[in-house]
């Protein structure tokens, strides 16, 4: 039924959880599973550093830890014998509900498998970035929320 599975993950409990979900349906299914890390560059910039400094040195090194969170995260389900891809996408200046989707739509993905961490007040009156995927996404989505306990 499945054959693509997008996660995107952010180092969370409820990412970590959702991944789990993922490798539990790709074994079942026979999926690949596409791991996703989407940098939200303009939360590493105080706006003092030199512009040099920030591209010879801070770039590289939020870039870097995104790869290694995906790669961290990918070895043991490799070791599992699951095919996976993994994929770094800086925001820019796009929401990172919008990023999911598209990449979801780019790898040709049947399912997306998100942690939302379940929050309420401004967040419910704004809506989380997992509320709008679900909204938008051209396929199923699978929202995955911790029981508090794993947090």
């Amino acid at each position: 039924m499945y054959k693509k599975l997008l996660v995107p993950l952010d180092g969370s409990a409820t990412a970590q959880l959702a991944l789990k979900h993922a490798e539990a349906l790709a074994k079942l299914s026979g999926a690949s599973i596409i791991l996703l890390s989407i940098v939200e560059e303009m939360h590493y910039s105080n706006g003092y550093e030199r512009p040099k400094v920030y591209i010879e040195q801070v770039r590289p090194h939020f870039l870097a830890t995104a790869r290694a969170l995906l790669e961290k995260a990918a070895k043991p389900l490799r070791d599992g014998g699951l095919s996976v891809a993994a994929h770094v996408v800086g925001s820019g200046n796009h929401r990172v509900s919008e990023l999911i989707v598209q990449q979801a739509k780019d790898e040709h993905c049947d399912l997306i498998i998100l942690g939302t961490h379940g929050r309420r007040g401004i967040r419910l009156l704004l809506g989380s970035d997992a509320e709008q995927v679900a909204r938008i996404a051209p396929v199923p989505v699978m929202l995955v929320r911790t029981d508090g306990k794993e947090a």
